[in-house]
């Protein structure tokens, strides 16, 4: 939903949804273990799919507890940076102190909101596991990240949904009532269909757990070059 179009009530639903996504995270920050290892072939392989090099300055979207910080600054080095964010202040804790135990210069930890804030740039990567569809503004969001890259710079997702396809689909309205209990899950949150329509197209991946979990990656194209292959 762009500002034009917003509802006289939305920024209220806006503001509870950030508001209940603190609390949920926070929560969780104690308990992102078995998500970190269960998710962790899922993140290498988005992470391979980006071609960090040396250098390079990368921003994460929704860093949690810095589940992927090790990762990217393997690939980009000392010389690289990574700028990461996160709404839940224990997530942002928990990242700090990983930042702080390994003694990773290059990694700045931000607590913002990833939907409305400067995010700086220009970035060569960006990257969002498991965030984009639990922010208040789907859309808002990916066109803040895109406005931070640079010309060609990549944008991976790795992100969950509910059944695509099959019978299975007949579970979903419980699936979905479980992921926004778990983690507020946005359920008008469409982020392939926004990455899509903001970056002019996006490339799958893969996907796992019958589909509920899916990669993609999009560039930001030059200016003028919609519909150009990127």
């Amino acid at each position: 939903m762009t500002d034009a179009k917003r509802r006289p009530d939305a920024e209220a639903e806006y503001g509870t949804h950030l508001q209940r996504s603190e609390t949920v995270w926070n929560r969780w920050s104690g308990w992102y273990r078995l998500s970190e290892r269960d998710f962790e072939p899922m993140r290498t392989e988005l992470l391979t799919q980006l071609c960090l090099e040396e250098g390079d300055r990368v921003l994460e979207i929704g860093c949690g507890p810095g589940v992927n910080f090790g990762a990217v600054r393997e690939a980009v080095g000392a010389d690289g940076r990574l700028v990461a964010i996160d709404y839940s202040p224990a997530m942002v804790e928990k990242a700090t102190a990983r930042v702080e135990e390994h003694g990773w210069e290059n990694v700045d930890v931000v607590r913002a909101d990833a939907t409305t804030a400067d995010l700086g740039g220009p970035y060569d990567a960006a990257l969002a596991t498991l965030a984009l569809s639990v922010l208040p503004d789907v859309e808002r969001a990916v066109r803040n990240v895109r406005s931070a890259l640079g010309p060609r710079a990549p944008l991976g997702v790795l992100d969950i949904r509910p059944f695509p396809g099959g019978p299975l689909r007949a579970c979903n309205p419980l699936l979905e009532r479980f992921l926004r209990w778990y983690a507020n899950w946005n359920p008008d949150g469409n982020v392939r269909g926004t990455v899509d329509d903001v970056f002019g197209g996006f490339e799958p991946l893969d996907t796992y757990l019958l589909g509920t979990i899916y990669t993609l990656k999009a560039r930001r194209l030059p200016s003028g070059a919609a519909g150009e292959d990127g």
